[in-house]
């Protein structure tokens, strides 16, 4: 396509159209949205300032993606719903082609548009539920998810055209709301409806890695991510002066002031003080903030503390919850349930397979039973987290194990949209939490844990075969009176008793662990037989 160079409408300075289908551009001088006409360009007002993200992702990068170039030419910062913003950037393909890059929390989806096949199904805006699963089917050969593809509706939301910057394909309107609703498919795909009209627009892409996008640096900007020891943002507390840090200044929301306790928000570059939180039944994190632990291979920096609680038979059930942040995988979970841990993250809703109304799911071809369903409340926050959270949150729960796994969903609601997320928890002992932050002085847990696995047979088993062959030697040098003082038959006929007697000894304890294992629990498989 040849350039199109026009002056803007309010400041007269070159504006560049460089692809056929922007509608709009905004000029790098006076940031005024300048329209495409037929015969005029118009002006459709000054745009915000965008909010430095810290992205890797710049306009003006070029790249290739399965062996077609692309160039980053815009970008849209839309205001979630939830709080936080998140970058949609446009990529120009070969015969002006567009992609449209979503990146949120550390993660990045390509995706392009494709029309609903005429036989397609589609519910309305209103009647979308999240945990909604249909079969899509799109247009276009060339599409990721070409054909009949599994979908399900992850969130739905209203969210707000906050900035832009450079050439997009759509009418911007700054401050015009985007209803959407996210679609998680069958693998790594990744699919958008957007609701402007009878009919969605519907995005198909995948996750995709910087890797993946073979990014070419062009000087102004690294396209790689930085790493776990990234200077932090030394701040003052607006309320009481005292010293905070920012781990991640570019995604973090909320922090909490450790010395009067002020919830602080930090979402539109500045802080800005919100409330004082109680600083009664606050924990002393056993892993401090800005400690860096290597999980899975991974260095991890601890940038919030949580209290969490949820209440069973007029009991309440703490927890602690740390959160982790790494560049390139973006956030994880540290959770601490009565001395027992287990590293969470997030996975695809459309990976989990459940089962009508009964009480298993199943995930990566593994059955998970259902533990427990209720409401999880926020008891209190220290330190920074990337969305708003406040003491008063709560989310419905429900928890799925196959220990040492446990499958999490965490559903929330409210009058601006509905997302439900699933997790995945892994079990780790004390002493591998204690290895990956060098530290020694953990409390070890004395019950039960909801997902610590179970004794391993080979030891037991091994130790057993171990004492009986040992007996076998005893009885032959003592009782058979190869020794000068030979020990009574009835003490052997007794420990051979003890000896054919420990599997069954073992069957008990295993089925003792198990019992303990669910024990707060209200879909316990032996709570009939406890009865």
């Amino acid at each position: 396509m040849k350039k199109r160079i026009v002056a803007c409408p309010a400041c007269a300075a070159p504006v560049e159209f460089k692809l056929s289908t922007s509608l709009v551009t905004v000029c790098d001088f006076c940031r005024s949205v300048v329209a495409r006409a037929d015969k005029k360009v118009e002006d459709h007002g000054k745009v915000a300032d965008l909010v430095e993200t810290n992205s890797p992702i710049h306009r003006g990068l070029s790249g290739k993606y399965n062996k077609k170039r692309f160039d980053v030419v815009g970008r849209v910062q839309y205001q979630h719903p939830a709080g936080g913003v998140w970058n949609e950037w446009y990529l120009r393909f070969p015969q002006d082609k567009v992609g449209w890059l979503a990146e949120a929390q550390g993660k990045f989806y390509l995706m392009f548009e494709r029309r609903f096949a005429s036989q397609a199904e589609f519910s309305s805006f209103e009647s979308l539920e999240v945990g909604h699963r249909f079969q899509s089917s799109v247009e276009g050969k060339s599409s990721p998810s070409s054909g009949v593809t599994g979908y399900v509706v992850a969130e739905k939301g209203t969210a707000t055209a906050a900035a832009a910057d450079g050439e997009i394909p759509w009418a911007f309107r700054q401050h015009a709301e985007h209803r959407f609703a996210d679609l998680h498919g069958d693998g790594h795909e990744f699919g958008t409806l957007e609701y402007s009209g009878d009919r969605p627009r519907a995005f198909f892409g995948h996750e995709v890695s910087l890797a993946d996008l073979n990014l070419e640096s062009d000087g102004w900007a690294s396209a790689l991510p930085a790493g776990p020891n990234t200077p932090a943002l030394q701040l003052n507390c607006p309320k009481c002066g005292g010293p905070l840090t920012l781990f991640v200044p570019d995604q973090s929301q909320r922090i909490t002031c450790v010395s009067c306790h002020s919830l602080l928000d930090c979402g539109q570059g500045k802080l800005e003080y919100l409330k004082t939180l109680s600083g009664r039944g606050i924990d002393k994190p056993l892993i401090p903030l800005g400690s860096v632990g290597k999980l899975f291979d991974t260095e991890y920096t601890v940038i919030g503390f949580m209290g969490r609680f949820a209440v069973w038979e007029g009991k309440h059930f703490p927890w602690t919850e740390y959160l982790l942040y790494n560049p390139a995988k973006g956030f994880r979970w540290l959770v601490c349930n009565q001395g027992h841990w287990s590293f969470v993250e997030a996975v695809p809703l459309s990976k989990v397979a459940r089962r009508g109304d009964r009480d298993d799911v199943v995930f990566n071809g593994q059955k998970f039973k259902l533990y427990d369903r209720g409401t999880a409340h926020v008891n209190f926050v220290v330190g920074e987290f990337y969305w708003r959270v406040t003491t008063e949150e709560k989310v419905h729960t429900a928890d799925y194990i196959a220990p040492p796994l446990m499958l999490s969903f965490e559903t929330t609601r409210s009058d601006k949209g509905s997302e439900e997320n699933v997790s995945l928890g892994k079990y780790l002992s004390v002493e591998e939490v204690e290895a990956a932050f060098k530290r020694s002085d953990l409390p070890r847990p004395f019950s039960v844990g909801t997902i610590q696995p179970q004794p391993r047979r080979s030891d037991v088993w091994g130790l057993w075969v171990c004492l009986a062959s040992l007996l076998a030697v005893l009885d032959c040098v003592f009782v058979s009176g190869a020794v000068k003082t030979p020990v009574s038959q009835g003490h052997f006929m007794t420990a051979q008793f003890m000896i054919a007697a420990f599997p069954l000894m073992l069957l008990f304890v295993r089925h003792t662990f198990e019992v303990n294992r669910w024990q707060n629990s209200d879909y316990s498989p032996y709570a009939q037989s406890e009865e």
